[in-house]
């Protein structure tokens, strides 16, 4: 599969109005999910609306990437950050959570291979301890748009607002053994200073499968 991630930074006058736009896009486009939702407060980086459209191919994003494009040609979007990439969902629980969160990361440029396998393995450990994720992905960009050459993205739907914010956030797993990587205080440390942390409501179950 096939998905790209896009976060919207704009006027908040024109947020209502540039929300049902890109609704209007993303419907059009011929994704198998999408949401398209205003963040939630906590994020950082994270822009102001926070959209995301999965395809069964990349060929399919590139016959509606123009239109949704065309979207975001507004003079209301400030700032764009974002990336689309392969990959599939893992599925921990029978239900969805409501909750959609993506994390756009850099890994900085010459990080020891081996380095860049112990820090992806720590991310895909954090879905065994931390019981609010559903469903989750781990995915190293193809093409990033904006700030940073993103080169990963980080994917969670949690049960709710809360299991993002207390049970994840907080957990032992996060802050002694991933937090490592982001640390420039730490020796292993592979990521760049910034990161987009964003996240949004969702009743789309965006990381299933279709079907």
């Amino acid at each position: 599969m096939y998905s790209v991630t896009r976060l919207i930074d704009l006027a908040e006058p024109d947020r209502d109005r540039m929300v049902a736009a890109l609704r209007g896009a993303a419907s059009g486009a011929g994704a198998l999910r999408w949401v398209v939702e205003p963040t939630l407060p906590g994020s950082r980086n994270g822009g102001d609306i926070l959209a995301h459209l999965r395809f069964a191919s990349k060929g399919q994003w590139d016959c509606a990437a123009a239109g949704f494009g065309r979207a975001l040609d507004d003079p209301a979007v400030g700032r764009v950050n974002g990336a689309a990439y392969s990959g599939l969902p893992v599925q921990r629980a029978r239900k969805p959570g409501t909750v959609y969160r993506a994390l756009l990361l850099s890994v900085r440029a010459g990080t020891d291979p081996a380095a860049v396998a112990r820090f992806e393995a720590d991310l895909r450990r954090m879905p065994r301890y931390v019981r609010t994720i559903t469903d989750w992905q781990l995915s190293r960009v193809e093409e990033a748009t904006g700030a940073s050459a993103w080169t990963h993205v980080f994917e969670q739907l949690f049960t709710d607002e809360e299991g993002l914010m207390g049970p994840y956030l907080m957990h032992p797993i996060h802050w002694a053994v991933v937090d490592r990587w982001f640390d420039p205080e730490c020796p292993d440390v592979v990521v760049r200073e910034r990161v987009c942390h964003s996240f949004c409501r969702s009743d789309a179950a965006v990381l299933r499968l279709a079907g």
